[in-house]
């Protein structure tokens, strides 16, 4: 069996923190918990990455990466109201097929307001960043409609509050939502 490449293994970190961090968050999960999913000693983890913000930030980077991915791919060819609705039922997909893009995202706000809290604003700056980057994905495939995108953006975080909260498809929360929600991933968040 061959070994896998310095960069193989840096993408099984990845995919192995956001999975980590999607249910543990920022502050509640291990580097350790991280190296011993992947099969690695922190040690290792540390050669590739510089520290365990280093290896959030991969993760939340991947989170929004996906999201954008599929707003992109979503709304291709597009506009305006097709766009928003082609948008809203791909992510809707997403989070059901992959709850940890959802839960990684929840995690994200929280990681923002808690370091900025104990006065760390790198982290925050960082996250900002890459949710811009979804912002503007949105911004542009809705006709770059501020009104649009606000309403596009609204209706998704509540859709991440409802499914993160568990509430089912059949409850009257979802009564404006047109088609049906995402399951509600399992485990807390």
């Amino acid at each position: 069996m061959a070994r896998m490449s310095a960069e193989e293994r840096r993408e099984s970190v990845v995919r192995a923190a956001m999975s980590e961090f999607a249910r543990g968050g920022y502050h509640g999960t291990s580097t350790e918990s991280i190296a011993k999913r992947v099969g690695v000693s922190q040690p290792y983890l540390f050669r590739l990455f510089p520290g365990k913000q280093a290896i959030f930030l991969a993760a939340a980077r991947r989170c929004c990466e996906r999201t954008i991915e599929v707003f992109r791919a979503a709304s291709e060819g597009l506009e305006a109201e097709s766009a928003h609705l082609a948008m809203g039922d791909a992510y809707r997909a997403l989070i059901a097929d992959d709850p940890d893009v959802l839960l990684m995202q929840m995690q994200m706000y929280v990681a923002v307001a808690a370091t900025e809290a104990s006065g760390d604003r790198e982290l925050g700056d960082a996250l900002r960043a890459g949710w811009m980057e979804m912002y503007d994905t949105a911004h542009l495939a809705l006709g770059a409609d501020v009104g649009e995108t606000t309403e596009f953006l609204a209706y998704g975080m509540l859709i991440n509050v409802l499914v993160s909260m568990g509430f089912p498809p059949d409850h009257r929360v979802w009564a404006g939502f047109t088609p049906a929600p995402a399951p509600a991933p399992d485990g807390p968040a």
